[in-house]
Protein backbone atom coordinates (compact mmCIF):
# COMPACT_ATOMS: atom_id res chain seq x y z
CA UNK A 1 0.00 0.00 0.00
CA UNK A 2 3.29 2.27 0.77
CA UNK A 3 4.14 1.93 -2.67
CA UNK A 4 1.18 3.13 -4.27
CA UNK A 5 0.68 6.40 -2.13
CA UNK A 6 4.34 6.83 -2.87
CA UNK A 7 3.66 6.13 -6.54
CA UNK A 8 0.69 8.57 -6.56
CA UNK A 9 2.64 11.96 -4.38
CA UNK A 10 5.64 11.14 -6.55
CA UNK A 11 3.70 11.31 -10.20
CA UNK A 12 1.48 14.15 -8.93
CA UNK A 13 4.68 15.66 -7.98
CA UNK A 14 6.06 15.07 -11.06
CA UNK A 15 3.63 16.37 -13.16
CA UNK A 16 3.29 19.63 -11.39
CA UNK A 17 6.80 20.48 -11.72
CA UNK A 18 6.97 19.48 -15.31
CA UNK A 19 3.68 21.39 -16.75
CA UNK A 20 4.40 24.13 -14.15
CA UNK A 21 8.08 24.49 -16.02
CA UNK A 22 6.11 24.21 -19.76
CA UNK A 23 3.37 27.39 -18.61
CA UNK A 24 6.24 29.50 -18.98
CA UNK A 25 7.89 28.15 -22.25
CA UNK A 26 8.30 25.35 -24.38
CA UNK A 27 11.14 23.41 -23.34
CA UNK A 28 12.79 20.09 -24.26
CA UNK A 29 14.25 17.28 -22.31
CA UNK A 30 17.36 17.75 -20.89
CA UNK A 31 16.15 21.72 -20.06
CA UNK A 32 13.40 20.32 -17.70
CA UNK A 33 15.24 18.09 -16.14
CA UNK A 34 18.26 20.62 -15.51
CA UNK A 35 15.21 23.49 -14.79
CA UNK A 36 13.83 21.07 -12.12
CA UNK A 37 17.44 20.43 -10.24
CA UNK A 38 18.13 24.17 -10.21
CA UNK A 39 15.42 25.44 -9.23
CA UNK A 40 14.54 22.56 -6.31
CA UNK A 41 18.59 23.39 -5.58
CA UNK A 42 19.41 19.67 -6.11
CA UNK A 43 16.30 18.53 -4.05
CA UNK A 44 14.58 17.04 -7.25
CA UNK A 45 16.46 15.19 -10.01
CA UNK A 46 14.40 12.80 -12.36
CA UNK A 47 16.56 10.56 -14.68
CA UNK A 48 15.64 10.72 -17.82
CA UNK A 49 14.28 7.50 -18.37
CA UNK A 50 11.65 8.48 -15.95
CA UNK A 51 11.34 12.02 -17.35
CA UNK A 52 10.22 10.59 -20.67
CA UNK A 53 7.92 8.08 -18.93
CA UNK A 54 6.29 11.55 -17.75
CA UNK A 55 6.32 13.52 -20.80
CA UNK A 56 5.02 10.40 -22.92
CA UNK A 57 2.32 9.96 -20.13
CA UNK A 58 1.40 13.40 -20.11
CA UNK A 59 1.34 13.89 -24.71
CA UNK A 60 -0.92 11.10 -24.19
CA UNK A 61 -3.31 12.54 -21.98
CA UNK A 62 -3.49 15.45 -24.05
CA UNK A 63 -2.30 17.55 -21.13
CA UNK A 64 1.60 18.68 -23.49
CA UNK A 65 2.02 18.03 -27.33
CA UNK A 66 5.58 17.88 -29.30
CA UNK A 67 7.04 19.30 -31.92
CA UNK A 68 10.64 18.39 -33.48
CA UNK A 69 13.26 21.15 -34.27
CA UNK A 70 16.63 20.95 -36.26
CA UNK A 71 19.11 22.10 -34.19
CA UNK A 72 22.22 22.40 -35.94
CA UNK A 73 22.79 20.33 -39.24
CA UNK A 74 21.33 17.13 -38.40
CA UNK A 75 20.44 17.12 -34.53
CA UNK A 76 16.46 17.34 -33.85
CA UNK A 77 15.24 18.28 -30.68
CA UNK A 78 11.94 17.60 -29.24
CA UNK A 79 10.00 20.41 -27.45
CA UNK A 80 6.88 20.21 -25.46
CA UNK A 81 4.28 23.02 -24.84
CA UNK A 82 1.88 23.19 -22.59
CA UNK A 83 -1.79 22.54 -23.88
CA UNK A 84 -4.87 24.12 -22.69
CA UNK A 85 -6.15 20.78 -21.12
CA UNK A 86 -2.91 20.70 -19.14
CA UNK A 87 -3.30 24.22 -17.82
CA UNK A 88 -6.67 22.99 -16.03
CA UNK A 89 -4.46 20.28 -15.04
CA UNK A 90 -1.82 22.09 -13.96
CA UNK A 91 -4.21 24.36 -12.22
CA UNK A 92 -5.95 21.35 -10.07
CA UNK A 93 -2.74 19.72 -9.00
CA UNK A 94 -1.64 23.53 -7.81
CA UNK A 95 -4.80 23.04 -5.73
CA UNK A 96 -4.47 20.07 -4.78
CA UNK A 97 -0.91 20.97 -3.73
CA UNK A 98 -1.96 24.27 -1.60
CA UNK A 99 -4.01 22.50 0.18
CA UNK A 100 -1.61 19.50 1.21
CA UNK A 101 0.90 21.73 2.07
CA UNK A 102 -1.32 24.01 4.21
CA UNK A 103 -2.69 20.34 6.21
CA UNK A 104 1.34 19.78 6.56
CA UNK A 105 2.18 23.07 7.82
CA UNK A 106 -0.84 22.65 10.48
CA UNK A 107 -0.28 19.09 11.45
CA UNK A 108 3.38 20.32 12.33
CA UNK A 109 2.37 23.49 14.18
CA UNK A 110 -0.38 21.69 16.49
CA UNK A 111 0.22 22.17 19.91
CA UNK A 112 -2.58 20.21 21.36
CA UNK A 113 -5.83 22.05 23.16
CA UNK A 114 -8.39 23.17 21.60
CA UNK A 115 -8.82 23.74 17.59
CA UNK A 116 -6.69 27.21 16.81
CA UNK A 117 -7.16 26.96 13.05
CA UNK A 118 -11.30 28.17 12.66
Amino acid sequence: MANSATDIIRKGASDLLILRLLSEKDMYGYEIRKEISHRSRELFSLTEGALYVFLYRLSEEGYISERKELVGKRRTRVYYRLEKKGEEYLAGLSEEYATVSKGLAYFYSFEGGEDDAQ
